[in-house]
């Protein structure tokens, strides 16, 4: 589950979040100061952060309370403002005003575009996996495989009310569900696999939300793919996932007992400007 074009190794989200060559990164390094990475809380780039992040738990606010709420005068405030604006991390919008409106201009009003709820989300990618890595290490790696499991669990559980009747019916409801989640998942009948040519269903997520710590923990992955299996009654196999690069997910499902095969690699289409992370199941 992971984007395609990413390193698959390893921190290679952290070694991406210090990376500040696009706008959108840049501003992610801002944000920065709030998660224990280097950009100083002080510093021209930490307080843009605080900014952006002020914006973001806010919604749509006006430079006068973002300025008050920091501390920051009009002047520097409108500095941050624009350098965001610039960077494609904010963009501004005209408060409604309703009954009678005195005189003046209408409020100017600041608000998180698309690419800066991303770079948050990355912030997130990091805080994630360092939280994993150290349960790893404090209480092994089983540990995390039980932690994605009870991950799981909740989605699972939801998921069962409507995964429902004969195998084609619950695959598709499965794929509907997940789609409805942010996966983007489609479903249907599977070239045969294996040596015995075994036929089946197939479900192709094009999107995953945990793509970047996924490719370090896989558990995520197998704790996922267990519970399709329990949700549709049948054996299924992880064929392809975006953590490992591929551009989609790609779930066989086994349409008779036994042990499906390892080929039919690429039967999804990859569409690879669907696999971003953000929405779907949280860490």
């Amino acid at each position: 589950m992971k984007t395609a074009g990413r390193p698959d190794v390893p921190g290679a989200a952290a070694r991406d979040a210090g990376n500040v060559a696009s706008p959108a990164n840049a501003a992610l390094h801002g944000t920065a100061a709030l998660h224990g990475t280097p950009a100083a809380v002080g510093s021209e780039r930490g307080t843009r952060g605080q900014v952006a992040r002020l914006i973001l738990e806010l919604g749509p606010s006006t430079a006068a309370t973002l300025g008050g709420r920091l501390g920051l005068t009009p002047a520097a405030i409108r500095r941050h403002l624009d350098n965001l604006i610039t960077e494609g991390m904010i963009e501004t919008r005209t408060a409604r005003t309703y009954g009678n409106r005195g005189r003046g201009r209408p409020a100017k009003l600041f608000v998180i575009t698309d690419a800066g709820r991303s770079a948050f989300e990355h912030a997130y990618d990091d805080l994630a996996t360092s939280a994993l890595r150290f349960v790893a290490e404090r209480l092994g790696r089983q540990a995390v495989a039980e932690f994605a499991r009870q991950q799981v669990s909740e989605l699972e559980r939801r998921y069962a009310t409507v995964v429902q009747g004969p195998l084609s019916s619950r695959v598709q409801s499965l794929a509907e569900a997940l789609s409805a989640d942010g996966y983007a998942a489609s479903a249907g009948p599977a070239p045969a696999v294996g040596p015995r040519g075994l036929a089946g269903e197939q479900i192709c997520q094009h999107h995953c939300p945990v793509a970047h710590v996924a490719a370090e923990f896989p558990q995520l992955c197998e704790a996922e793919t267990e519970a399709f299996g329990r949700l549709l009654g049948t054996p299924v196999q992880r064929l392809a996932t975006i953590a490992h690069g591929d551009g989609v997910c790609t779930t066989h499902v086994t349409a008779t007992s036994g042990r499906a095969g390892s080929t039919a690699s690429g039967a999804c289409r990859q569409e690879d400007n669907n696999t971003t992370e953000s929405g779907g199941l949280s860490i």
